[in-house]
């Protein structure tokens, strides 16, 4: 199984779209994951990209059909942001993914894979590389920039900005420095959702 979900992947990121096309930039969403038990929770939170007020907050509990296998994340996770996403009466025109994009082994993490799923523009962020090497503060992918690593927040490690799908690296990070509010280290809508899913996740329990 493990080599069959590899080879979709590496046949999935040839589908990518690494170049801007939406049509406006108006709500930008945050999703992120959270577990319980045996349960999935991914929060999902549309904001005014211009004010970042919330427009929109909605989750979804799903059962996990997988374990946790480092590089097929998506599969584990994809179901419940689904299902969080299609609860939305808002689409974000580009959506923040808790996780990496094309700055993967076989150029397809959970930002890049939902995106393709949803039919969606979409920013990974990640906390550090799995692939590749910072130079200046480009993310090079043999030999080319797939990402891009922006301080944030003083004393803390650089966020990673992973493209995505449908959107080019320049608006992916022009789109992630204006969605930082201080003191918070990660975009305000991915700030915003992995808030709400902890909330969740302490309600449930």
């Amino acid at each position: 199984m493990l080599n069959k979900l590899q080879k979709e992947q590496t046949e999935l990121a040839r589908k990518v779209i690494l170049k801007d096309s939406f049509e406006k930039l108006e709500t930008v969403g945050g999703v992120d994951q959270t577990f319980t038990d045996n349960k999935i929770i991914s929060a999902i939170v549309v904001c005014d990209y211009r004010t970042m007020n919330i427009i929109e907050e909605q989750y979804a509990v799903t059962e996990s059909k997988l374990k946790y296998i480092p590089g097929l994340r998506a599969y584990r996770e994809l179901p419940a942001i689904v299902e969080a996403y299609g609860k939305l009466d808002v689409k974000p025109d580009v959506l923040i993914v808790g996780g990496h994009g094309i700055t993967h082994p076989r150029g397809l993490g959970i930002a890049s894979h939902a995106g393709l799923v949803l039919d969606q523009a979409t920013i990974g962020i990640a906390n550090k590389l799995i692939v590749g090497e910072i130079s200046g503060n480009k993310i090079m992918v043999e030999g080319k920039a797939r990402g891009y690593a922006i301080s944030t927040k003083e004393k803390a490690n650089p966020v990673i900005v992973s493209l995505g799908h449908r959107i080019s690296l320049k608006t992916s990070v022009e789109i992630i420095k204006n969605c930082i509010r201080f003191p918070h280290k990660l975009p305000e809508p991915l700030h915003l959702a992995h808030k709400l899913g902890n909330k969740v996740k302490k309600e449930m329990k």
